[in-house]
């Protein structure tokens, strides 16, 4: 049994949207842990999870577009807990400067359904560590960055960063209408998401070498960020944004080891020799969701790897 702070009256959540990485790795996780599960994919995503769905009754399988508004009640129906990951459409899938507006209609429609969604008692919006690092006075602020900091978006608009922009935006809208409405919410700002399926073209590296020199450019492995997200779900302490990452990319060796990975011929970081042995002092804090995390007693061993 879980202790008494990490209790929710229903057992039934929903994962919206379900077909990504992110999503789909939580749709598993949660069944793990006993819930019942709402997947809401857009399009025909839903194949990904029919081996699943025939041995498990625990999983309903929702047709949820972010843009249809009663699509979004239909698969929150009965839920207590949301956990909203926004997937670029299909026919739309590179971050530009009109993903913001897609994005931030998503994020509006799927608070204002949780508003209208009696049962739903917690939201986990995921949004990412480009709604924290860009800004002007980065280079000059004493403290770390943390959770408190924001992205500019004059700032990323002016350099063309529109994952930061989309972000941003996004979840600042998210975060006015759940006030505004009394939705209690949590987001998780994630760094990079490693993993297979990682390149040079994802938009959250764009001024990756800007974040590596400032100390910023973070990574998370799916793993750890799957257990985040379930942890500040369960744990009724939980408030506000919460940073996730589990490595710092702040030398030499680890930036050549990313761009290998990325497999790009583009030089994305200053070479010179001097540089080898240089390490950058870390300018970010994770402190605020390490704390929630220590008492979480969900973590298991075997899904470490």
């Amino acid at each position: 049994m879980a202790p008494a702070s990490f209790h929710h009256t229903s057992n039934t959540v929903c994962v919206m949207d379900a077909s990504g990485r992110l999503g789909s790795t939580l749709v598993e996780r949660l069944l793990q842990r006993g819930y019942t599960v709402h997947a809401a994919v857009q399009h025909h995503d839903e194949l990904q999870f029919n081996g699943l769905a025939s041995d498990n009754k625990k999983l309903k399988i929702f047709h949820s577009d972010p843009y249809d508004y009663q699509s979004i009640i239909d698969a929150l129906k009965g839920c207590s807990g949301l956990f909203y990951t926004f997937e670029p459409p299909k026919d739309q899938p590179s971050y530009d400067e009109f993903m913001a507006e897609v994005e931030v209609r998503a994020a509006h429609n799927v608070l204002e359904a949780c508003a209208q969604t009696e049962t739903l008692e917690k939201v986990v919006f995921t949004s990412s560590v480009t709604a924290v690092v860009w800004r002007d006075d980065r280079k000059s602020t004493a403290s770390d960055l943390d959770e408190r900091h924001w992205s500019d978006i004059n700032f990323c608009r002016k350099y063309k960063l529109w994952h930061a922009v989309s972000k941003t935006l996004a979840e600042k809208t998210a975060w006015a209408l759940a006030m505004d409405r009394g939705v209690n919410m949590v987001s998780i700002n994630a760094g990079l998401i490693m993993g297979p399926d990682l390149s040079i073209t994802n938009p959250y590296l764009k001024g990756a070498a800007e974040m590596y020199e400032d100390g910023v450019l973070v990574t998370v492995d799916l793993n750890s960020l799957v257990e985040a997200h379930i942890c500040v779900y369960e744990d009724i302490s939980s408030y506000g944004r919460y940073l996730s990452f589990n490595h710092v990319i702040n030398r030499h060796e680890d930036a050549v080891k990313l761009a290998q990975m990325l497999a790009s011929s583009t030089p994305m970081l200053p070479q010179s020799g001097e540089q080898d042995m240089k390490i950058i002092q870390q300018r970010i804090s994770n402190k605020k969701l390490n704390k929630l995390m220590v008492n979480f007693e969900g973590r298991s061993d075997e899904n470490s790897s």
